[in-house]
Parts: C-alpha cells; sequence; structure tokens
C-alpha cells in the first residue's frame, strides 16, 4: 500500500488543494449547467424533452467511457497537465453550446464538456494523494467531493439569472470564459507534486498497458470499483433524474415539498462526507464495514417506501432522502481504497477503474427506470402511477447485488493478504472496544 512520508499537510499543499477544487467546482458547474436551462435549450433548438434527456446520457456514456484512458493519461502526463486539458476542453465545449442553433451541434458540445469533467475529479484526487498525508487524505477527499458540488449551486441560481437577464450566448460564452480562468490559475499555480518528489519517468505503450493490468489485478482496486457502483448510483438516480418525478407523480407530493428533499438530499452529504472521512482514516482497515452500513441502510429504506401500501408518509420519504445523502461520501471510500492498494506511479489508472463503477451502474439504471416506466404506461404519456415507479425502482436490487457480491468477494482477497502478512482483524464489535480500552485493534 502507497504511505505517505509526512504527518502533518503544509500550506501550500492546501493552497494547491484550493487551486485543484476550484477546478473541480468549475466542472461540476459545466456538467450541471445544461440541466438547469433545460426549458430554454428546447425552445432553442426546436427540441422535445427526449432529445435533451439524450444530451444528459451522451455526456454520462463519454464521462463513463474515458475514466480508463484518462487514468492512464494521468499516471503519464500528471494533474495539472489532465486539469489544463480539462478545463479548456470545457470551455471550449460552452463555447460550442453558446452558438449552437441545431440539435446535433449542442450534443457535439455537450460531448466536449463531458470529455472535459472525465479528466478533472481523478486527476484532483491525484493531487490530494500527492500533497497530504494518508491519514488526512480521507477527510480531504470527502471534502472535494463535497465542496466541488458548491459548482452545482452555482449552475443552479447565478446562471440562471444571467440566462434570465441576458441571452443563451451571453450566459454560455461567460461560462466559457470561467473555465478559461481556472485554466490560468491551473498553469500559474498548480503542481502536481511537492518539491523533491521524484517524478515519474514516462512509460511506453508496453509499460502503459502492463501497469493497466496491474492495476485491474489489484483487489484494492476492484474493490474500490465494487464499493463505489454499490453506494453511489442510488443517489445519484434519485437526484439526477428521477427522484423528482418519483416524489412528485408517485407519492403527490408538491414540487416545493420535492425540491425541498432533493436540497436534504445534499445538506446529509456535506455533513456525513468529513465523518466517513474521518472515520476511514482512523479505522483504514474497517472501511467495508462503513459500506456495508449504507448498503443495508439504502436496501432497507427503498424497501421499505416501495412495499408500503399507498403513498408513502412524508417522514418516511424524510428517511429514505436521509439515507441517500449517504450513498455520494460513501462512494468516495471506494477512491481511498484505490489509494492505499496501488503504488503512485498507478493512482491515476486506479481512480480511473473506480469512477467508472458509479457512474456506469447510474446510467444503466436511470435508462432501465426510464424503460420500465415507459412499459408500464399506457400511450406516450408521461402521468406514470406509483405502482409503475415501484417496479421501475426495483431494478436497482440487479445492480446492489452485483455490487455486494464484489465487495464481498475481494474483501476477502484483501484480508488473506493481511492475514499473510500477521494482519488478522478482530470481530468489529471487539476492536472498538479494544480501541476505546486503547489497545491494538488487531491481533
Amino acid at each position: 500500500m502507497s504511505t505517505p512520508t509526512t504527518s502533518r499537510p503544509t500550506a501550500r499543499a492546501y493552497a494547491v488543494w484550493l487551486v485543484a477544487l476550484a477546478a473541480y467546482a468549475v466542472a461540476v458547474f459545466h456538467r450541471a449547467s445544461l440541466g438547469v436551462a433545460g426549458v430554454q435549450a428546447q425552445e432553442r433548438f426546436d427540441a422535445g424533452a427526449s432529445a435533451v434527456s439524450l444530451f444528459l446520457v451522451l455526456q454520462l456514456v463519454v464521462y463513463a467511457g474515458m475514466q480508463v484512458p484518462v487514468g492512464v493519461a494521468l499516471d503519464r502526463f500528471g494533474s495539472r497537465r489532465l486539469i489544463l486539458a480539462g478545463a479548456l476542453t470545457m470551455a471550449a465545449g460552452q463555447a460550442v453550446l453558446a452558438l449552437a442553433g441545431d440539435v446535433p451541434t449542442a450534443v457535439a458540445a455537450r460531448v466536449l464538456v463531458g470529455a472535459g469533467d472525465a479528466m478533472t475529479f481523478v486527476s484532483v484526487l491525484r493531487v490530494v494523494g500527492f500533497w497530504f498525508p494518508g491519514r488526512t487524505v480521507p477527510l480531504v477527499t470527502q471534502l472535494t467531493g463535497i465542496l466541488g458540488q458548491f459548482g452545482q449551486i452555482a449552475a443552479a441560481y447565478p446562471l440562471v439569472a444571467l440566462l434570465q437577464r441576458t441571452s443563451w450566448e451571453t450566459t454560455f460564452l461567460g461560462g466559457a470564459a470561467v473555465s478559461v480562468l481556472v485554466a490560468v490559475l491551473v498553469l500559474v499555480a498548480l503542481r502536481d507534486a511537492p518539491p523533491g518528489t521524484e517524478p515519474a519517468a514516462p512509460a511506453d505503450l508496453a509499460e502503459v498497458r502492463r501497469a493497466l493490468a496491474l492495476t485491474w489485478r489489484e483487489s484494492g482496486t476492484r474493490i474500490g470499483l465494487y464499493t463505489h457502483l454499490v453506494t453511489q448510483f442510488s443517489g445519484t438516480v434519485f437526484a439526477l433524474l428521477w427522484g423528482y418525478p418519483f416524489l412528485v407523480l408517485g407519492q403527490g407530493l408538491s414540487p416545493a415539498t420535492a425540491a425541498g428533499l432533493l436540497t436534504l438530499l445534499v445538506l446529509v452529504g456535506i455533513g456525513v462526507g468529513p465523518l466517513l472521512g474521518r472515520l476511514c482514516g482512523r479505522w483504514p482497515l474497517r472501511r467495508s464495514d462503513l459500506v456495508f452500513g449504507i448498503l443495508g441502510a439504502t436496501v432497507v429504506m427503498w424497501t421499505v417506501v416501495l412495499l408500503w401500501p399507498g403513498p408513502a408518509p412524508l417522514w418516511l420519504l424524510v428517511a429514505l432522502v436521509v439515507v441517500l445523502g449517504t450513498n455520494g461520501p460513501g462512494s468516495m471510500i471506494g477512491f481511498d481504497y484505490a489509494r492505499t492498494w496501488n503504488p503512485a506511479e498507478r493512482q491515476g489508472s486506479a481512480s480511473g477503474v473506480v469512477n467508472v463503477g458509479g457512474f456506469v451502474a447510474s446510467l444503466l439504471t436511470v435508462l432501465a427506470v426510464g424503460a420500465v416506466l415507459d412499459l408500464l404506461t399506457p400511450g406516450a404519456s408521461t402521468d406514470y402511477s406509483l405502482d409503475a415507479f415501484r417496479a421501475a425502482f426495483a431494478v436497482q436490487y440487479l445492480f446492489w447485488a452485483i455490487g455486494l457480491v464484489g465487495v464481498v468477494r475481494h474483501r476477502r482477497q484483501l484480508r488473506a493478504r493481511l492475514a499473510r502478512d500477521g494482519v488478522v482483524l478482530v470481530p468489529l464489535v471487539a476492536a472498538v472496544g479494544a480501541r476505546m480500552r486503547g489497545r491494538s485493534a488487531y491481533r
């Protein structure tokens, strides 16, 4: 496992992280920008809701499909170059969208945004891994994921206000300008690693293939992928697309109440993330217990809501949303597995592999839920019934089962390796008791 040599982060580490964090927040801003302008997009491109939703699907496909190539490039070229390339690519995408007058051009623009977005997050995680000591990395990683979501708030409020007061062209050209400014900041202030860190030697194609194969064969990478998959997709699908229709059309809530619940989901993530980061730093060999806890709570809450006779009471929907709010922070544990079980020269490719899990599962669940709703709803109506939503959301159980099997399998492999090194974990209850008494949690 990779371990840092310093015990406390420096002031420069925080400065570099803030620059990388700004780049990620801007990437989230670009990711969410078209979603909040959906009505204006339909008017501008004379397109229906299905065509506009295609923008989102293709953007996610590009994002997920580029994760492994981006990870390989990250190990070769470093975070600074990829974050810079991502910012400029997203700037180009927003500029094309600002001037687009038809659906194909707009789709091409969102593909560029998805490609630039794909280069950013795993590159920022690599910055965190190189600049911060090991015990603080899980916490800083969680803070990165949480604070980066302020980019979505910027899309939901300032961008919408600008769109209402000016024009489509001005709004999205302004978004492109923001990305260019971030690119300049990255070029001037961001560095891949602290001074004195030995840079990785450029690898040829054969070495790249070998490194990628080693990354994939590493059980720590695979448990990270399945952790990301099993914890992320349910909350993402709910927040990204199907939660609002489920609450309004299926459960009969008012739009204002549904919006409030989606806001609560974000706030819970902000509160839970640092806690999970501290727990991962304090109990690095118990991370799977956190994963199982989040998964179990998610499955139980969905089961109760889907089996509830008639619309669920508000308190139960609040409980569901609170549990779903832990999904995003829980998925970050997957990156911590990749970091600790891969050497520094494979951090990028390992993070890229992990990031595929949740986004592929989210994309497939979005499509599956939509397909089931259309199958059970007559004609072209979007007046989906509660029973249709129940059947549609039941597709989640398949992905939960896949993720659970993957986590359990690779946890066993990792624990077998630890046992060969003389580290055997005692039961969790005994470990907690031992830690409270100041004793070792292992034997």
